[in-house]
């Protein structure tokens, strides 16, 4: 007698994933469907899909981190079922980062002793922590001018239009006017005698870029804090500065240690940095400290007891992972100043190589600086045969995502390429990519004067020139066709840079 059995079509358990039913089946998109299905299949369904995403490694548009140690990936692992807002529940998380509020502070040369704990709290990135500093200014302007007897209700914020998005979220979320300082041609930062021009009695800060998400360039916050130090002593006001050093603020301590931009400037209140960017954490963390208990209303904060004990929290979420909070402290320990200042160097000196490369090609004008968030921004110095969108698009063949983009208003007829350098981007990724990129141009070219042959050829068929097709482009003509571009790709998509 027979001891085996053939499975019938019906048992699932026993077929492999690609002879089963489940990949010819379209998935669900509205609707969660009626059945279940094998684990196994759920994941190679899920995994294939995702593998027509771009490679993380290679998306040069991120400022976010990419890449972590395996043993940090497993300490993420085995927290990735903890939620940090249970600080009764887990006492070591809550002091982890306790000890990453206290070493970003000491970094940032906040005024506390040595042992003294600083204020400050982690966040799911420099958006919410920019919004936590910007609601504390609020609410200290309304008490001064309720004590003042002065209105209280059009407070307004000073930046530079190269702010990235959540400037304007906050501003528009908690109702704060939102004034602009405007960029110019060759200029893509914050001019700050400008900018404290622009304050006026109702200002409740002026946000300063620690490194600018267009050209990775530092804005000058010393220059920053003298003028404003003066206005306010004509004044009477005492407008405070905000330093947003989401890109930078992992940087310039390790990089440019004398260069005097944080808490050793008398007016900066409290300054956002973000983990997920040069504090080489995967994303999903942000950092923002006060100068003191001062700066940060009391009655911002929140105290609850029902998950166990009382717990203050001052955040615009509630639950979140505590995968990240462990990380950031483990790179704090296992790099230590030294690590951190070894990888930045690599970047920056990985940053010089790209930058020869570039320029090595005669085709295109570096827009960054060489001090700053290491980083290369370039334009093509003449757009009339292609422009940088046909040039970022190209690069995708070969695997590269290089963003393109238009400056913002008073300058948005410049358009750029932006390559960020992070701590995986190797030197020999560095060549590779130059190389890529010249082989991009020789197409782009060789395109071009094919293109300009057929013309020709069209425009001898016409009798006297009638009908001859106009090849060269006007800097006019050029600039139309960008900004048609870039409005179309916007319009399409409707994303934001990660922050």
């Amino acid at each position: 007698m027979s001891l085996s059995a053939v499975a019938s079509d019906a048992d699932d358990s026993v077929a492999c994933t690609f002879a089963s039913r489940y990949v010819r089946e379209a998935l669900p998109r509205f609707r969660i469907p009626e059945h279940s299905i094998p684990k196994d299949a759920a994941y190679q369904i899920i995994n294939d899909e995702l593998m027509l995403d771009g490679n993380p490694r290679l998306n040069l548009a991120s400022f976010v981190t990419t890449w972590m140690e395996p043993e940090c990936d497993r300490l993420i692992m085995a927290a990735v079922n903890k939620n940090y807002v249970d600080m009764d529940e887990y006492p070591v998380t809550t002091e982890l980062q306790n000890r990453c509020v206290n070493m970003i502070a000491h970094l940032f040369n906040a005024p506390i002793g040595e042992d003294e704990t600083a204020v400050g709290v982690g966040t799911v990135g420099s958006s919410e922590a920019i919004m936590l500093a910007g609601l504390a200014f609020k609410r200290k302007w309304q008490h001064k001018k309720k004590a003042e007897g002065k209105p209280y209700d059009k407070p307004n914020i000073v930046t530079g239009a190269n702010v990235q998005v959540c400037w304007e979220k906050f501003a528009r979320y908690f109702e704060v006017e939102l004034k602009e300082v405007r960029l110019k041609e060759g200029y893509y930062v914050m001019d700050p005698a400008k900018a404290v021009e622009m304050v006026d009695e109702n200002t409740i800060c002026v946000a300063a870029i620690l490194g600018s998400t267009l050209t990775g360039e530092f804005e000058d916050v010393k220059l920053l804090n003298d003028l404003l130090t003066e206005k306010n002593q004509e004044t009477g006001w005492d407008t405070p500065i905000h330093v947003d050093a989401a890109s930078g603020g992992f940087i310039a301590p390790f990089l440019y240690p004398e260069l005097e931009w944080d808490f050793r400037l008398p007016l900066v209140k409290s300054i956002n940095v973000s983990g997920h960017k040069y504090g080489l954490v995967y994303a999903g963390v942000g950092w923002v400290v006060w100068r003191n208990k001062e700066d940060l209303p009391e009655e911002l904060i929140f105290h609850i007891n029902y998950l166990g004990a009382d717990q203050p929290t001052f955040t615009l979420n509630f639950s979140k992972g505590s995968s990240q909070i462990i990380a950031q402290y483990y790179q704090f320990i296992r790099l230590g100043f030294e690590g951190f200042r070894n990888i930045m160097e690599n970047c920056m000196e990985n940053a010089k190589v790209l930058k020869a490369g570039i320029e090595g090609t005669e085709t295109f004008d570096i827009v960054s600086k060489d001090v700053g968030v290491p980083l290369v921004a370039f334009s093509l110095k003449d757009s009339a045969k292609y422009t940088v969108f046909d040039v970022s698009e190209s690069l995708r063949r070969f695997g590269w995502i290089v963003p393109s983009y238009t400056m913002p208003a008073d300058a948005e007829h410049v358009a750029v390429l932006r390559v960020v350098i992070r701590e995986d981007f190797s030197r020999s990724l560095a060549e590779r990519l130059v190389t890529d990129i010249n082989k991009v141009l020789t197409e782009l070219e060789n395109r071009w004067t094919k293109t300009t042959m057929v013309a020709h050829v069209k425009a001898e068929d016409k009798p006297d020139g009638v009908g001859a097709v106009v090849l060269k482009k006007t800097v006019k003509q050029t600039h139309e066709d960008i900004a048609r571009y870039w409005k179309r790709l916007v319009d399409r998509k409707k994303t934001s840079g990660v922050c």
